[in-house]
Parts: C-alpha cells; sequence; structure tokens
C-alpha cells in the first residue's frame, strides 16, 4: 500500500513538472501580446484568489511573523519569475528551462557558503559539470552570451534563495499560509511594475488567454497545492529527480510547439547540466537519507 501511495505521488509531482516544463513556451506566446509584469501580475492574482477561496479559513491565523516570512519569500519568487518572463523576450523556451534549472545546483552552493562549510565533492563536480553545460548551450560562435540568457540565470539565482528561504521559514510557520502569502505579493509587486512600466493591452489575444488559462491556475495554485499535499508520500531523492525533469520537458515543448532546434553542442550542454543537476541532488540525498531520522508531516 505504502509503494502504491508513492507511486501515486511521484505521478502527480511529474504532472506538474510536465506543466512548468510546458509553461515556457506557453508564457512565451502570451508576452506577444502583453508586458511581462502584467502577465506575472494577473497570473499571480488569479492564482491568490483560488487559494484564498480554497483556505480562506487559514487566512485567520495570520501573525506578523508569517507575514514577514512570506514577504521575503515572494520577493526572491518575483524576482525568479520576472527575470525568467522578461528573458523569455530574448531567449528560447529550451534555453530557459535549463539554464533555470540550475537552481538544483546552486541550492547546495549556497547552503554551503552560507553556512562556511566546504562543499562535498558531489556538488563540487555537479557546479563543475553544469557550468560546462551552460557554457555550450549559451555561448554563441563568437563567444557572445545571450542577453536572455543571462536573465535566466539570475532566474536560477533567485529560486535558488527562494528555496533556501522556504527551507527556512517552512518547518515553523504554516506552509499553506506561505504558499498563500507569497503568490500574493509576486502578484502585488508585478502589477506595480506594470502599472509603473507597461501599458495594459485594450483585448487580451487568444495567446495571452491561453497563458494565464494554463499558468494561473494548472502550473500556479494547483502545482502549490499538488506539490504541498503529496511531497510528504514520497522521498526527498524521487522529487528531486523528478523536478529535474522540467527542463527536458521544456526542451521537448519547445521543440514540439515553437520548432525550436538546438545544435550539436548545445544538445551536449544541456546533457552536461542535466548530468551536474543529478549528481549534485541524487548523491546527497542518498547520503542523507541512509541516516537514520525523524518522520515528520511536512
Amino acid at each position: 500500500m505504502a509503494k502504491a501511495i508513492q507511486i501515486q505521488a511521484d505521478l502527480a509531482l511529474l504532472a506538474v513538472t510536465f506543466v512548468w516544463g510546458v509553461t515556457f513556451v506557453v508564457v512565451q506566446d502570451a508576452l506577444s501580446g502583453i508586458g511581462p509584469y502584467y502577465f506575472i501580475g494577473i497570473r499571480f492574482a488569479i492564482a491568490f484568489a483560488f487559494l484564498a477561496l480554497i483556505y480562506w479559513k487559514r487566512l485567520q491565523n495570520l501573525n506578523i511573523e508569517t507575514i514577514k516570512a512570506g514577504f521575503i519569500i515572494g520577493a526572491f519568487l518575483f524576482a525568479g519569475y520576472a527575470f525568467q518572463t522578461v528573458g523569455l523576450q530574448y531567449t528560447t523556451a529550451s534555453n530557459a528551462g535549463f539554464i533555470t534549472g540550475l537552481a538544483v545546483v546552486l541550492v547546495p552552493l549556497f547552503s554551503s557558503l552560507i553556512t562556511w562549510k566546504i562543499p562535498g565533492n558531489s556538488v563540487l563536480l555537479g557546479i563543475t559539470s553544469a557550468t560546462v553545460g551552460l557554457g555550450l548551450l549559451s555561448l554563441g560562435n563568437n563567444l557572445s552570451i545571450n542577453f536572455g540568457d543571462i536573465l535566466c540565470f539570475f532566474c536560477a539565482v533567485s529560486y535558488a534563495g527562494h528555496i533556501i528561504l522556504v527551507g527556512k521559514y517552512a518547518p515553523t510557520r504554516d506552509p499553506i499560509l506561505l504558499a498563500i502569502l507569497q503568490v500574493g505579493v509576486v502578484a502585488i509587486i508585478s502589477l506595480g511594475c506594470g502599472l509603473a512600466l507597461e501599458t495594459l493591452p485594450d483585448e487580451f489575444s487568444r495567446p495571452v488567454l491561453n497563458g494565464l488559462f494554463i499558468t494561473a491556475i494548472p502550473a500556479t495554485a494547483l502545482a502549490f497545492l499538488i506539490q504541498n499535499s503529496v511531497q510528504r508520500f514520497t522521498s526527498a531523492t524521487h522529487t528531486a529527480i523528478i523536478f529535474i525533469m522540467e527542463p527536458v520537458f521544456a526542451a521537448a515543448t519547445g521543440w514540439l510547439w515553437a520548432g525550436e532546434i538546438l545544435s550539436d553542442r548545445q544538445w551536449v550542454g544541456c546533457l552536461l547540466i542535466l548530468t551536474g543537476m543529478l549528481i549534485a541532488e541524487f548523491k546527497d540525498h542518498i547520503s542523507t537519507e541512509a541516516q537514520p531520522k525523524e518522520v515528520k508531516d511536512t
């Protein structure tokens, strides 16, 4: 029975990862008819309303400490989505997916820097492999770097910070409230940037409507709900490996939907990035899970 539940949890997380991978192309199409900040703002405002409607009773438990934590986490989440969405205007969905996935490698690196501990051999090997892969994927024939790829790298940095902060605050705060708050913070900051920097279109085109429909509920609100609900039924190793599939789904969708073609060098770069992500995550989780630990509800 436990094995069956874990398989169901893995499949649910895989479905979430697939939706996240698909959104790179969907968002890229939507940006032809709306500014990136307005798109993010409307997307997260819809997701916030959806989550608040489901968990409105939990909002009665809000306190100043949870609000502070939600704002800090939300600020990093906003930075990640802003860098990624603006970056998609200047690079391909495939590149954006793989570069964003570098957050998986950056998390253990940043954690080591924060704790002043030398990263383990697996982390260093993973970082080296991912860095070489990033160069092969992003550098042009004249060794120039695409502006969109640079923005997506800062997106990965922001996501890594977001993951670390969630790990810091979630154990002592209501994770559902934190999820609702950070989604709301992203909506508010994004809409503010949109009002200051962009012009809202008079009417939404079909790609914009499709983008909001796919990203607001399935890729944001439902993704948060599913992840919070099922991740406790599977292992950290399974979760890490499943989430590493996001850039693979992004590349596949970019090829099928947008006709994006990667050169042989870029494919090698993607392979090295995936290898680095697997090495950095898989070995560390194996060593962690091999040790006895308390089972707790997360």
